[in-house]
C-alpha cells in the first residue's frame, strides 16, 4: 500500500517498510508518531485510489522514530562586486529519521 502524506510543510509518497528522513518533529527515537495529514492512499498496483480533499478521514499512518540529527552543512554566501562585499555563513537543518508502519 502507498500513501501521499504532508509534514513539515512538504508531501511525500510513501510506502510500508521505507526510511524517511524528513524535518525535525518533536518525539524521542524508539516511539511511535501518527502521521494523521494523509493527502491520499493507494494499493501498489495503482488500484483503489481514495484522494482526500484536502486530507482523508479516519486514515492514519504510523512510523517509528529511528534517529533526530542534523543535515550536512549547506554554506550561504553573499556577495556583492566592486564594493568588497562578502558574507559567508553555515545552516544544518535539523532532521528526522523515520521508518513508514502500518496504514490504517
Amino acid at each position: 500500500m502507498i500513501a501521499v502524506i504532508e509534514t513539515g510543510g512538504k508531501q511525500y509518497l510513501v510506502q510500508e517498510g521505507q526510511k524517511l528522513t524528513i524535518e525535525k518533529i518533536e518525539a524521542e527515537p524508539g516511539t511511535e508518531y501518527v502521521f494523521d495529514k494523509v493527502l491520499l492512499t493507494a494499493n501498489d498496483d495503482g488500484s483503489d485510489v481514495k484522494i482526500g480533499a484536502p486530507y482523508l478521514g479516519g486514515v492514519t499512518l504510523k512510523a517509528a522514530v529511528e534517529t533526530q540529527g542534523r543535515s550536512k552543512k549547506l554554506r550561504v554566501v553573499k556577495f556583492h562586486r566592486k564594493v568588497r562585499y562578502t558574507r559567508t555563513h553555515g545552516h544544518r537543518q535539523d532532521q528526522t529519521q523515520v521508518t513508514i508502519g502500518a496504514i490504517a
